[in-house]
């Protein structure tokens, strides 16, 4: 055996070229072993993490580097190296290779984002939403019909669907359900119109994954709808349960099925509808990036999912826009893409570039913080308003956007309080009332004049309030009232001594009986039901149940098999109850559960 040669002079720079390579046992089959097991992690982060297989979608790169990087983590653990540091240049030579593919994904990546970024393609982002400027406020935004405005934002309406969970009770599933709460904005209480209602939709998710694995096989037994005008709230029994859902797990989650279905789409968040005929769907955006590789993003189509059956079907913006069938879909593009596209039109105004959004920043507006929809055509419109880049004090305009088709106006030239500035003036109205605080306000045209018009809530998120204030004369003319027809004859006569012009038809505009049970004939939650009845009877059995921290007691009559449904919120009698009392009550509905009110004890 020759012996080992050792150099002792400090010089040993040429030799590192000449690395001692010791391969591990089996060597060959752990680079197999290794590939194999790079794979499955593969797919088990393709399954959760549901990148699109795209090279526009960063989260492409992301899951292929995390694959290559995978194989190093498995050789080197297979190799022993951990251990065994005479395997760490085999370890090193293997690498090589990853190492040089992610090397070329991150040079990709930054080429891609260099030919999209915005310094030099800025004009090109300018252009991605078209606008019309020849608009007319008062011409294109009539005077409202109070009957069909819209009062509730997500809070308030998520204040109203947990009241609608107590018709879960009559199907035996109380406590099984619960109101979504997810994150993405498009899902939480989307706004759609309705048979020319403007409607706030509720879904429902499973309590936990208990609950979720207790009742999958029946599945999510409706939705919640909530007329965001008259503030009422109705669950909407299915005959078909919903199965695909975004509480659901696994194949059944909505994500996944559109992943799965359309693997290289780059997707948006997905929204929940429902057409005339009451069937709910998933619409999901499939987007596009228009400028590079990851610049310049816009709907190129939707994915509609059956809610119930899971089946997909692909339709082009084109037909969204054109096809009278598809006219029910109310929400293509999303709030967070409205908002984008316009503040890059607003960024780079027409003639003008990068620098200029810098530096003079002539002709430069933004959006405000924040946004309200408005019903018009049978179409939702975002509405947010416009700003310069300068300040977030007064606005120079504001913008309307169709959801559906991006049909962009843009109203310039009239100046005032910005949304937040005006929500925040009515509230200080009424300042007494420490614990009230005002929605994002509504755009109204009262005589002409461009209006806000706020609901005040309490702690509850219950309305309990109106605010109106003008947008151009808002350091004058700013109202509250405890009903809108309050509100608005408030609302005239401070016009009126402020000598803001208006015109006299305001004084005809039409406010519903707010006093009268039942006023709306429009909504499906009509007051007085047809089969309400006055019972008298012996309480023989008490039950309850907390339905989202409210106490609900189910009460048995003597020779009744049917239970009384009452919660403790609509009666304090139901709480000092006792099996043996005598009572008296309207009762409404039919079957094994109905509902119980005017309770009293005889």
């Amino acid at each position: 055996m020759d012996p080992i040669k050792v150099d002792f002079s400090g010089r040993g720079g040429a030799d590192k070229s000449r690395e001692i390579v010791i391969p591990p046992e089996k060597a060959v089959l752990k680079v197999i072993l290794s590939i194999v097991l790079a794979l499955v992690t593969g797919g088990i982060v393709y399954y959760f993490m549901l990148p699109p297989l795209n090279f526009k979608a960063i989260e492409f790169y992301y899951f292929l580097g995390i694959v290559i990087a995978s194989f190093v983590v498995f050789l080197t653990v297979l190799s022993g190296a951990f251990k065994h540091s005479e395997y760490i240049p085999y370890i090193k030579k293997k690498a090589i290779v990853p190492a040089i593919l992610i090397g070329v994904l991150v040079a990709v990546v930054l080429v891609g984002f260099l030919v999209g970024c915005q310094f030099f393609r800025a004009r090109s982002y300018g252009k991605l939403m078209s606008v019309q400027t020849d608009r007319v406020f008062s011409q294109d935004i009539k005077e409202p019909d109070f009957d069909t405005v819209p009062k509730l934002d997500t809070e308030a309406a998520a204040a109203l669907a947990d009241k609608a969970l107590g018709d879960l009770s009559k199907q035996g599933k109380v406590s099984q359900y619960k109101n979504y709460e997810g994150t993405a904005a498009s899902s939480n209480y989307p706004q759609i119109n309705y048979k020319g209602r403007p409607t706030r939709l509720a879904m429902l998710q499973y309590g936990n994954i208990i609950k979720w694995i207790t009742n999958m096989r029946d599945g999510l037994t409706g939705y919640i709808r909530i007329d965001a005008a008259n503030e009422r709230q109705q669950f909407q029994e299915l005959d078909n349960p919903i199965r695909y859902s975004l509480s659901d797990h696994f194949g059944r989650h909505v994500k996944r099925v559109v992943r799965f279905a359309y693997p290289t789409y780059i997707f948006d968040a997905p929204s929940f509808e429902i057409d005339d005929a009451d069937h709910p769907y998933w619409v999901v955006p499939h987007l596009d990036k228009t400028l590079g590789l990851f610049g310049g993003r816009d709907v190129a189509g939707i994915v509609i999912v059956d809610a119930v059956t899971g089946k997909c079907a692909y339709h082009t913006i084109d037909e969204v826009v054109n096809d009278a069938s598809l006219r029910w879909i109310d929400r293509v593009y999303s709030d967070d893409l409205i908002i984008e596209q316009f503040n890059y039109y607003g960024k780079y105004p027409e003639g003008h570039g990068f620098w200029n959004s810098i530096l003079g920043q002539e002709n430069c507006v933004k959006s405000t913080d924040g946004s309200n929809y408005i019903a018009l055509d049978d179409d939702v419109w975002l509405y947010t308003g416009v700003t310069s880049m300068n300040t977030d004090s007064s606005i120079v305009g504001f913008v309307l956007v169709n959801q559906r088709t991006k049909e962009t106006r843009y109203y310039g030239g009239i100046t005032g309080s910005t949304e937040l500035a005006a929500a925040e003036a009515a509230r200080q109205l009424v300042a007494e009332k420490t614990n009230y605080t005002a929605s994002f306000p509504l755009l109204l045209n009262i005589g002409g004049s461009p209006t806000y018009f706020t609901p005040i809530k309490d702690t509850n998120n219950i309305i309990q309030m109106y605010g109106m204030v003008n947008v151009e004369e808002f350091n004058k003319v700013k109202v509250t009232g405890d009903t809108i027809s309050g509100c608005l004859e408030s609302y005239l006569d401070a016009m009126k001594r402020a000598n803001v012009s208006y015109d006299q038809s305001a004084e005809n505009i039409a406010v519903p009986d707010e006093t009268a049970p039942g006023a709306d004939p429009g909504t499906d939650a009509e007051a007085p039901a047809a089969d309400a009845q006055t019972i008298t009877g012996v309480v023989a059995e008490i039950r309850s149940a907390v339905i989202e921290g409210n106490t609900v007691y189910y009460l048995r009559l003597d020779g009744e098999s049917a239970y009384f449904a009452v919660s403790a919120a609509e009666s304090e009698t139901a709480v000092i109850l006792n099996t043996g009392d005598t009572i008296r009550a309207n009762v409404t509905g039919s079957g094994s559960i109905r509902q119980m009110t005017k309770l009293e004890i005889v």
